[in-house]
């Protein structure tokens, strides 16, 4: 029988083994969100990915069986985030804090993290296919987000509004410095890698929002 010292380092390289595995696999799908989000589903190749990812395809296909696999995982893991963001902040907080604090986290996804609001956008503007699977839990939140934006409405809290298009303006406004991010930088005189003033966004956003429902 081995010896406790020789088993416990046995379980060590295991876990350490699963770890990278596991690093690796989410730099894969980091890779692959990057591809899909230039190039689609249809136009993306495993190759393509590979190149992105810094490994082979034989070492890629190792880990995936089918750039459709790889596709609907990376549009599970942009739809948690999105579940993420709204759940991450208090609900008693009251509109306006926690309408600001939402729209901040949604900029500043969107700045940092460009490729996966394009792939998803990409995803829903052709007819949202492979969306349907995995949209259900994202449904439910923003029910919940409209149950909530209600009961403000009832407590006088802001004026009353169509609780579910309120969340598709957010999502517009939000979602379009990642979208239409060379547009933005273009139009205001920026170079093609010159940073967005996060700052400046959040606050025009957040004074649209904030002002369209303040109670008359």
């Amino acid at each position: 029988m081995a010896a406790p010292e020789a088993l416990s380092l046995r379980h060590v390289g295991r876990g350490d083994l699963a770890r990278k595995r596991g690093e690796l696999r989410d730099h894969i799908r980091a890779a692959a969100i990057v591809e899909f989000a230039e190039h689609g589903l249809r136009g993306a190749s495993t190759q393509g990915i590979a190149d992105r990812a810094g490994i082979s395809k034989t070492k890629l296909h190792y880990y995936i069986d089918s750039k459709e696999e790889l596709y609907a995982e990376a549009l599970t893991h942009i739809t948690g985030i999105w579940a993420d963001l709204f759940e991450g902040i208090a609900l008693d907080k009251g509109p306006e804090a926690f309408l600001s604090d939402y729209i901040a986290r949604k900029v500043r996804f969107s700045l940092t993290h460009p490729a996966e609001v394009r792939m998803f956008t990409g995803e829903v503007m052709r007819g949202a296919p492979m969306l349907h699977a995995v949209w259900a839990g994202s449904r439910e939140a923003t029910l919940r987000a409209s149950r909530l934006i209600g009961a403000w409405a009832d407590q006088g809290l802001i004026r009353r509004v169509d609780p579910l298009l309120l969340q598709f303006h957010i999502w517009a406004m939000t979602e379009a410095y990642a979208v239409m991010a060379s547009e933005a930088r273009f139009m205001s005189g920026l170079g093609p890698d010159d940073p967005l003033d996060e700052a400046h966004i959040v606050a025009e956003i957040t004074a649209l929002v904030l002002n369209g429902l303040r109670v008359q």
